[in-house]
């Protein structure tokens, strides 16, 4: 998620650019279940007791206010501090995956962010992977900022080679702009570059005026197509299409350093930061990100 948005330019504050999407498609989601299991590549449903962690085993906390050798607040000017407190991530005993933001007796926000042990996503030659993730988004608040996405495996451990490395953000949504939904790939350079660092190769999709999105839970995927001549990368809301990156849309060497390779999932939500704002008096803690599963299958 260090959107585009999220990097910032010293001294610049950069807001995403939408590009213009052309109709809507909508995705058959009617697969024989048979099929379906066998075509899991890996998937975490947050079984468990109310209080505990989710599976230590799949997912790693990142804590603290950067990586390191990284950028102070993860380059995007995000405020909190991520925990691995149950406060602020822990499952809710009724199978989802709850984050939350807090504030402490000093005023600091707290929140959390996940990231997967695997690194290894992407589809083989010839087919098509799916990643998707059923969440209810927070209760609008100014600032909010809640994220489900992915970074190139390269970056783990480097932390200073993005946007090259490749980042597609398959759900972000803004405390201030409660019924959008950003879709971005980030690549190439930053400033400008083929990808329009700090912007990316960005889409969105509004929800209505009175179906917010923080009142029920919707799923949020893409799917990264190999089977077509002109490799692509598609994004859905609840299986209805609103944005393509296609592998033309960039010179042949961009697309390739930033999907030859790949990729781990991150859930976060952050407070404060380039594309939401900073919070402020009216910000309320106690906001959360339900995630009711996350899975990544072959297509």
């Amino acid at each position: 998620m260090p959107s585009r948005t999220r990097w910032l330019v010293t001294g610049a504050v950069v807001l995403v650019a939408a590009v213009p999407v052309a109709g809507y498609a909508v995705h058959n989601a009617t697969r024989d279940p048979a099929v379906e299991k066998e075509n899991v590549v890996w998937e975490d449903t947050f079984a468990g007791a109310a209080g505990t962690a989710p599976d230590p085993d799949k997912w790693l906390f990142t804590t603290g206010t950067s990586y390191p050798g990284g950028a102070p607040q993860f380059g995007t000017g995000e405020v909190q501090t991520y925990t691995d407190d149950p406060d602020n991530v822990r499952l809710d005993g009724s199978g989802n995956l709850v984050i939350t933001a807090t504030r402490d007796a000093a005023g600091g926000w707290r929140s959390a962010r996940l990231e997967t042990h695997r690194t290894d996503f992407e589809p083989a030659p010839g087919t098509t992977l799916e990643v998707a993730a059923r969440m209810k988004l927070p209760v609008p608040s100014q600032g909010y900022w809640p994220a489900f996405w992915m970074l190139g495996d390269g970056f783990r451990g480097t932390y200073t080679n993005w946007p090259g490395v490749g980042e597609v953000d398959i759900m972000e949504s803004t405390g201030r702009q409660p019924n959008l939904v950003y879709a971005t790939m980030h690549c190439g350079v930053a400033p400008g570059g083929p990808c329009r660092e700090h912007d990316g190769l960005s889409g969105r999709h509004t929800a209505p005026a009175d179906q917010p999105l923080s009142a029920a839970f919707h799923t949020f995927s893409i799917q990264w197509d190999r089977s077509l001549p002109r490799e692509e990368i598609r994004w859905y809301v609840d299986g209805r299409q609103f944005h393509t990156v296609h592998a033309s849309d960039v010179d042949a060497a961009t697309w390739a350093k930033a999907t030859d390779h790949g990729f781990f999932l991150l859930l976060n939500l952050a407070i404060g930061g380039a594309l939401p704002g900073g919070p402020d008096a009216s910000t309320t803690p106690g906001g959360s990100l339900l995630v009711d599963f996350v899975s990544v299958k072959r297509l």
